[in-house]
């Protein structure tokens, strides 16, 4: 069963300016694969070189940020929401 994941406005135009997208994953590293896959430039607007997560995005599996679980390893158990929230600075 698929999870939905949120996409933020400024990366809508990698999906054709939809909102929400349908992929596989059982953990956040495999979403953020097959998003990648059905939508490419994904990973490099989430994940640095190094394959970490970018410090300018944020990522919640649910409500919880998964900074504060697993990172990419964070289960994503089937039906649930994947949301991307890009950080926001000002001054």
């Amino acid at each position: 069963m698929a999870v939905t994941v949120r996409i933020p406005t400024t990366l809508r135009p990698m999906t054709g300016g939809v909102a929400q997208v349908q992929v596989e994953g059982t953990n956040l590293g495999e979403v953020i694969d097959n998003l990648e896959a059905a939508h490419p430039g994904f990973r490099e607007r989430l994940l640095d070189e190094a394959g970490e997560l970018r410090k300018f995005v944020n990522l919640f599996v649910a409500d919880d940020d998964v900074r504060y679980l697993d990172g990419l390893k964070t289960p994503v158990p089937a039906g649930e929401t994947v949301s991307i929230i890009p950080a926001v600075a000002g001054g």
